[in-house]
Parts: C-alpha cells; structure tokens; sequence
C-alpha cells in the first residue's frame, strides 16, 4: 500500500484530498491542529514549529512515503495594511504556509523512495492580489519558487508539483453571479483540488510545474465599465 502525508488535513481542501486518497489506495496521515477526517489517521502537529514536525513524524512511524501534500496555511488573506501589519502576524503567516512547506519536506524526503511525488498548494494569489495580503501573497509566492527548487534539487527520484487553487467552496448558498463570473460557470468545489492531486501524482513527467485550477478566472481580462 502507499502512503501519503496531507497537511492541513482537516480543512475544507484538506480533508477532501485526505478522503480522496483513501478511496484511491492510500494510506493517509493527516498532519493538523484539529481532527481529520473520520477513518483517517489524525496526528496532531504544528507544521510550523520544527520539533513537533519531528516527533509527528515519530509518532507516525512510517518507514517510506510516497506522496506528501504540503496543503497547510492560515487561509485568511487580508491582515490589514501594511503600515499595521505586525512581525508576529507576518511570521504566522508565512510559517503557517512556506516554512511548514520547508519543514515538511525537508523530514519526508528521508521516507521517499524513487518515483515519490510532494505536491505545494498554491493559490492564485500568487499571480495576482486583492488589497492587504501580503503576508499571504509572499507565502503563496515563495511556495512558487520552493515548488521549481525542490524539483531542480530532488530530481529525478522525487517529483515536485504544485495546484494554484482560485475561490473553492463547500458552500451551496452561493450567488448566481458568483458562478457566473467564472468562464467555466461555476465556483470551484474541493473535489476539483482531489482530483489535480490524483493526477499529479501520477503524472510522471510533470515536474516542477503549477497547475492553475480557477475556472479561468487569471485568463480573464476585467475592467470596469
């Protein structure tokens, strides 16, 4: 059986991936604060902090690894200005984000055997920004170049992709001009991110690159009328 890693497993985005894993043949470990999915194996980390990433690892005790989902983040973007934006906040957010990434990766690499696969979760944010993110944006952003990096360093053994999800929802309240703005019609669900991560997975001669899952929303030129 394979075995993957999905941080930030008990997430809106997280918990699906975990779920979708498992239903493909993979035994999954959710690495997060807060409880997986049920039938999921939970273990509770701060993915930011470097010795509870150590004992989490431990404490799993798996002796290889095939596929890690770097997936955990603060996923509030607007931190207010700036000029009020303090250090503390940046790091907690970018940690949450970008050195989880890097701690992550740097204990599982150890456990991947050859054709093993780590997939970052980006975000469109990293091509684009609304007011006050960035925190988030210089987290989403340095995931970018980690993602090409980690593929230049780990190649060809271990293969390193990344998903830049738009606005995904679980909810079904949502407006009709909500979808409508979107060329392919519709939000994003969470399953479309499963489903990129399945692929990626498998796809065997992708390599360092980012696939833009947004219903076409970063192809789409917007002005005001």
């Amino acid at each position: 059986m394979k075995h993957a890693i999905v941080t930030g497993g008990a997430g809106l985005i997280g918990a699906e991936v975990c779920t979708a894993l498992q239903a493909s043949g993979y035994e999954v470990a959710s690495f997060d604060l807060k409880e997986g999915p049920a039938g999921i194996r939970s273990v509770r980390c701060d993915v930011s902090d470097e010795a509870a990433v150590a004992s989490a690892f431990d404490q799993l005790g798996w002796k290889s690894l095939d596929l890690l989902v770097n997936n955990s983040g603060i996923a509030s973007p607007d931190r207010g200005s700036i000029t009020s934006l303090s250090l503390d906040d940046w790091r907690t957010v970018t940690d949450s984000h970008l050195t989880a990434a890097f701690l992550m990766t740097r204990a599982a690499v150890p456990l991947m055997g050859e054709g093993a696969s780590i997939i970052n979760m980006l975000s469109t944010r990293t091509f684009m920004s609304g007011r006050n993110t960035e925190a988030y944006a210089a987290s989403k952003g340095g995931l970018f170049g980690l993602t090409h990096a980690l593929a230049i360093s780990l190649g060809p053994k271990i293969r390193v992709n990344g998903i830049a999800p738009g606005w995904i929802s679980g909810d079904g309240d949502l407006r009709p001009e909500d979808h409508a703005q979107h060329p392919a019609g519709r939000v994003g669900r969470p399953e479309d991110v499963s489903k990129a991560v399945l692929y990626l997975a498998d796809a065997g001669f992708m390599t360092g690159a980012v696939l833009t899952l947004d219903g076409g929303m970063t192809r789409k030129m917007i002005y005001a009328d």
